[in-house]
């Protein structure tokens, strides 16, 4: 019960600190993006309001165009109204004080030539040339050019004065200009589009890494479980029979004695031999095993597996060999711990009435093609894809009951990686609840 609450309480905390990393890196996603977002707004803001002044400032070039074009109708000698000393530190322009002289004298404005005017100095700086006027005063509209439109995208002036005293004044709204806040700002937003993908490519691949660590962490620690559980029986074996060998009760029978002592020397053999591929298996990941390939005949070494898995076995086995080709050249030492790996397999993953097991060879133009065919439990497509991973295992070995095959899942990795030392390849076919089948494919 203590062991259980143990395993609990680091699960518990493994998925806290999981937890705890997904919510510090959706926050940071979040943050990012608040960030781009406020920085957006604020560089949308800077560019409208440099728009506003800049069309401000072409309006007001308009309407003093178009009053000097009025004045230049009025006779000669015309007196207008003008800029007065006193006027000087105040900044109004000057067409202001102008417009109610020229009412009088029967030229008012025209809002119409104004807006043609206005839309042909729009046009020759290149701007959206789509625009509405109002001259408004006392909180009403005197005049308007167009109807009016509702956008984001809309850029109105700032109001200019046609009276001194701001009784009435004029301004001008440009209307959808879109493509000009894309052509002022389309840079930036295009690699502020761009960056926010990298940021979220980034945090997507920082949360896949997240997740893949803890997958790794929870294999290391069902592998840590799984070698305590299955080394715990051979373990447990080896003492009780040196007990009773060093209490001296079995002197006087031989028999019972020798038993005790293979028994002793049988799990001895199980821990080295699992001590030895795990030792392997790190020598061929780094790369620092060599393979001492020689021609290595078959038949003899398919005899020795053979009465050595019949004399081990638990349950009915049947062995059958059709070699084909006789010699592979390979590693004798890893050859035969690949073959004894695959029929240990096919004796494990069996059916409780007995198993039988086919070993072929066979020759073809690039490869020497050892294959180890048995009418076991199968193995489903989805395990298929994962079972040469280190410390996978099929659907059958990772049932939680007390009848499961002992195992850590190194077996097939270690297969995969002899057979990439021998510059080879291996194969697996199945049909679940009928057979499988491992092909070894050896460079000739």
């Amino acid at each position: 019960m203590d062991k259980k609450k143990i395993k609990e309480f680091f699960a518990d905390k493994k998925n806290r600190r999981f937890a705890g990393l997904s919510a510090l890196t959706f926050l940071g996603l979040i943050g990012a993006l608040a960030l781009q977002a406020v920085w957006l707004y604020n560089t949308f803001m800077f560019v409208q309001s440099d728009m506003v002044s800049q069309t401000t400032n072409l309006l007001e070039k308009a309407i003093t165009e178009d009053t000097f074009i009025r004045l230049q109708k009025l006779p000669l000698g015309t007196k207008v109204q003008s800029r007065s000393e006193d006027d000087r530190g105040r900044n109004i322009p000057e067409f202001a004080y102008m417009q109610e002289s020229l009412d009088e004298l029967n030229t008012p404005l025209s809002i119409d030539t104004l807006s043609s005017i206005y839309k042909n100095i729009l046009q020759e700086k290149g701007l959206q040339s789509n625009c509405q006027i109002t001259i408004s005063g006392n909180n009403r509209i005197l005049q308007q050019t167009g109807s009016p439109t509702i956008s984001i995208f809309n850029i109105k002036t700032h109001p200019l004065p046609l009276r001194k005293d701001y009784s009435i004044v004029i301004q001008a709204e440009l209307q959808n200009s879109h493509q000009l806040f894309f052509h002022k700002i389309g840079m930036l937003l295009l690699s502020t589009t761009i960056f926010i993908f990298f940021i979220i490519s980034c945090i997507i691949y920082q949360i896949r890494i997240i997740a893949r660590m803890n997958k790794i962490f929870q294999i290391r620690e069902d592998f840590t479980y799984a070698m305590i559980h299955d080394m715990k029986t051979p373990l447990s074996s080896i003492f009780t029979a040196l007990y009773f060998l060093h209490s001296g009760r079995l002197d006087n029978k031989p028999e019972t004695k020798e038993k005790y002592y293979t028994i002793a020397e049988n799990e001895v053999d199980h821990l080295l031999t699992l001590t030895n591929r795990v030792l392997t298996l790190s020598k061929l990941e780094s790369h620092k095993l060599e393979m001492n390939r020689e021609d290595v005949p078959l038949e003899p070494m398919v005899e020795n597996l053979t009465v050595k898995f019949t004399a081990k076995a638990q349950k009915p086995v049947r062995f059958t060999a059709d070699l084909k080709a006789p010699m592979v050249y390979a590693d004798k030492e890893y050859l035969e711990e690949v073959l004894s790996n695959l029929m240990d397999n096919a004796i494990k993953y069996s059916k409780p009435e007995g198993v039988d097991i086919r070993i072929r060879s066979e020759l073809n133009e690039k490869y020497t093609v050892v294959k180890v065919h048995d009418n076991g439990l199968g193995i489903s497509e989805a395990d298929q894809r994962t079972i040469f991973n280190k410390y996978e295992r099929a659907a059958a070995g990772r049932k939680k009951n007390k009848n499961r095959p002992s195992g850590f899942g190194l077996g097939l990795n270690f297969v995969q990686q002899v057979m990439h030392a021998h510059e080879g390849k291996v194969f697996v076919t199945s049909i679940e609840g009928e057979f499988t089948e491992f092909a070894l494919l050896f460079p000739r």
